[in-house]
């Protein structure tokens, strides 16, 4: 006898035919679904955080610059340009940051002098040189460097690294004196070379962690492209991976200044606290606007705390305008690699 039109297969043949389907669901049921479901609850959260971001910066902005303006105005010296620090004198109240921010600069510079060429190094040799097992090794390494406080490098550099900075300090200004910044006839100890090298030490697995990503995400066919020329290893990295990765090794650098600039504990502990305006890295002094806040917040009265805000003011707005800036940086290198 012939199948009967009844039978099991043509039931599920029936029954796959007339399933209900996402595609045919009415106008007005995919409308709902868009205006309650996931996708619209997920958007609200992401622009909210965004705005609250904005906000707090603003309300930030908006403390700092009311507790400084009590203290700016009863100032009696030029705030960009004394070289002193008495905010609290009853009669003559007197203080200015042009010590603290030229302090603050130079250690950062000098942190990133000396950082910079040994975590380009470092990034390279992990993302095309050392064996991958190696070469997740040394980055879990080098990664746990931003775990560790502050406060440990600075006691770390109190206890350890005075002396070779002392015996640096003399071999520099015997041989290389006639630098003005090297110019100091002594003592020598803690001054802002110190607190660079510290800072060059805190701020080198930030720097060395994003080069070696930007790096490891260079295209391979950029790459092979180079080598089938006939380049060697150097010259492919030179010419394929240093091009494609600058925007985001100039964004590490800008975020590591970043980290310096604001660095509290570690510069507080190995830096003289002088209010001296000197480019001389090796004698003993200098002082950051970030330690200066640190050694005297606590025995501050009213007009000098007020002081130290106006400072942190314009600490706030000297790391505001390095982010933004690494940000611009970080937007340019998306464009850079939508291009290819």
């Amino acid at each position: 006898m012939p199948p009967s039109s009844d039978g099991p297969a043509n039931h599920r043949a029936g029954s796959a035919v007339t399933a209900p389907s996402p595609l045919h669901d009415g106008p007005a049921k995919l409308a709902g679904r868009k205006r309650f479901g996931g996708e619209t609850i997920f958007k609200f959260l992401s622009t909210g955080s965004g705005v609250f971001v904005l906000v707090l910066i603003i309300a930030i902005a908006a403390f700092l610059i009311a507790k400084a303006i009590p203290a700016l105005q009863a100032n009696e010296a030029n705030f960009f340009t004394f070289e002193g620090w008495y905010p609290d004198d009853v009669e003559h109240p007197k203080f200015g940051i042009g010590a603290l921010v030229i302090g603050t600069l130079i250690t950062a510079i000098i942190a990133l002098a000396l950082a910079v060429p040994v975590a380009l190094g470092i990034a390279l040799c992990l993302s095309h040189y050392a064996p991958k097992r190696v070469a997740t090794t040394l980055g879990f390494v080098i990664d746990l460097l931003a775990a560790v406080p502050s406060i440990i490098f600075g006691l770390w550099g109190l206890a350890y690294l005075v002396e070779p900075v002392r015996a640096l300090s003399a071999w520099l200004h015997r041989y290389f004196g006639w630098i003005p910044i090297f110019g100091s006839e002594g003592p020598y100890g803690k001054s802002l070379l110190l607190g660079g090298l510290v800072l060059a030490i805190m701020i080198l697995p930030i720097i060395t962690a994003l080069s070696r990503e930007v790096f490891s995400q260079t295209p391979k066919m950029n790459e092979e492209a180079a080598l089938a020329l006939g380049a060697t290893k150097w010259e492919m990295i030179r010419t394929a991976v240093l091009p494609y990765g600058r925007p985001g090794l100039i964004a590490s650098v800008m975020l590591g200044l970043g980290r310096a600039l604001g660095e509290t504990i570690a510069l507080a502990m190995t830096l003289g606290a002088s209010f001296v305006i000197s480019f001389d890295v090796i004698e003993v002094g200098g002082n950051t606007i970030a330690a200066n806040i640190a050694n005297r917040f606590g025995e501050a009265g009213e007009i000098g705390r007020g002081a130290l805000i106006a400072s942190g003011l314009v600490l706030f707005a000297i790391t505001l305008v390095v982010n933004v800036s690494a940000r611009a940086i970080i937007f340019r290198r998306r464009e850079f690699r939508e291009a290819l």
